[in-house]
C-alpha cells in the first residue's frame, strides 16, 4: 500500500510542478485582473483547457487515476504543454496508480551482458562505449570507455553508478566541466526509470542513498523534471588527458530491456579528437605504468 501511496503522491507532485510553470498567457488564456495567488495555472484553468470537469481534475491531480481514459490523459498533457517524456511518464505512473493489486516490491536479477554485445564494444578502438542500465549503473564497457571514466570505476562499491559519483564523489565537481548539467539529466533519466518500474528495490535504495546524502540530489528529485538524454555532448575534465567534448548516442538494446549502448566520438582534427587518441594510448599501457 505504501508503494502505491507513493505513486500517487509522484503524480500529485508531477502535475502540481507541471502546472505551476505555465502562466496563463503561455496557455492562450485571458488573464483579469493582478490578484493571482498563483503564478502558474489554477486547477480549474487546467481543466477546462482539457475539456473536462474541475472537480474531476481535482481528483486526477490528487492521485486518484484509476479509471482515467486516453483522451482525458491527452487533455491534460495538452493542457500542460508536457514533452513527449512528460506525457511517457504521466503515463507510466498512472499505470503503476491504477494496478489493482501492485507487485512486490522486487529487487532485479543479476544484470549481464551478452558477449556479443561486448565484442562489439571492444572493436570500437577510438570509440568510448559503455552499457549502461536504467538505474544508470555502468555494466560493462570497452577498453577506452573504462579509461575514460576511470575516477567513475575507482568508486569500490560495484557497479559503478553515474548518479553515486555525481552526487557522492568529491571528485564529481573537478570531472564533470559542466556538473550542473550532467547532475540536472541525471535525475531526469533517474525520474523517469521511477515512473516506468517504482517496484525496482535496487532504484529505490539508490534514490534513497542519493536523498539522504546530497541536498543536490534532494532539490533535483523535487523538481520532477524528466527527460530521455539520447543525444549530446560531454564535457569532462579527464585527470589524465584535461579537457574533452565528446558527443555522443544512447541506444537502447531491444533485446536487453533496460540496458543501453552509449557511445562517444571527438569532432576530427579536434583537441578533443587529439586528447582521446592520447588516452587510447594511455589505456593500453600496463598498469603500472
Amino acid at each position: 500500500m505504501a508503494d502505491k501511496q507513493q505513486v500517487r503522491a509522484d503524480i500529485r507532485e508531477f502535475l502540481t510542478t507541471r502546472r505551476a510553470r505555465i502562466t496563463p498567457e503561455q496557455a492562450g488564456l485571458r488573464v483579469y485582473g493582478t490578484s493571482r495567488r498563483v503564478a502558474g495555472l489554477r486547477r480549474e484553468e487546467v481543466a477546462t483547457l482539457a475539456g473536462i470537469s474541475a472537480e474531476y481534475y481535482i481528483r486526477l491531480e490528487r492521485g486518484n487515476v484509476s479509471g482515467a481514459s486516453e483522451s482525458v490523459l491527452d487533455g491534460i498533457a495538452h493542457a500542460l504543454q508536457l514533452t513527449d517524456d512528460e506525457r511517457a511518464h504521466l503515463y507510466d505512473l498512472v499505470q503503476a496508480a491504477s494496478n489493482t493489486r501492485p507487485p512486490a516490491r522486487r529487487r532485479p536479477p543479476q544484470a549481464r551482458v551478452r558477449p556479443t554485445v561486448q565484442r562489439i564494444m571492444d572493436s570500437m578502438v577510438l570509440t568510448p562505449a559503455l552499457i549502461v542500465d536504467s538505474r544508470l549503473d555502468i555494466l560493462a564497457a570497452n577498453e577506452l570507455g573504462r579509461a575514460l571514466y576511470a575516477p567513475i570505476f575507482d568508486d569500490p562499491v560495484k557497479p559503478p553508478n553515474h548518479a553515486r559519483f555525481l552526487f557522492l564523489d568529491r571528485h564529481a565537481g573537478d570531472f564533470w566541466r559542466d556538473w550542473a548539467q550532467a547532475a540536472d539529466d541525471a535525475v531526469a533519466l533517474l525520474r523517469g526509470s521511477a515512473g516506468r518500474d517504482p517496484y525496482d528495490e535496487h532504484l529505490s535504495n539508490l534514490i534513497g542513498q542519493l536523498s539522504t546524502r546530497s541536498d543536490d540530489f534532494r532539490v533535483r528529485w523535487a523538481a520532477h523534471n524528466v527527460r530521455a538524454h539520447l543525444t549530446g555532448a560531454k564535457r569532462i575534465h579527464h585527470p589524465v588527458v584535461g579537457d574533452l567534448e565528446l558527443p555522443f548516442e544512447s541506444m537502447p538494446l531491444p533485446s536487453d530491456p533496460g540496458q543501453s549502448l552509449v557511445m562517444y566520438s571527438a569532432e576530427p582534427d579536434s583537441a578533443s579528437h587529439a586528447a582521446l587518441q592520447l588516452l587510447a594510448s594511455w589505456a593500453t599501457q600496463p598498469s603500472d605504468a
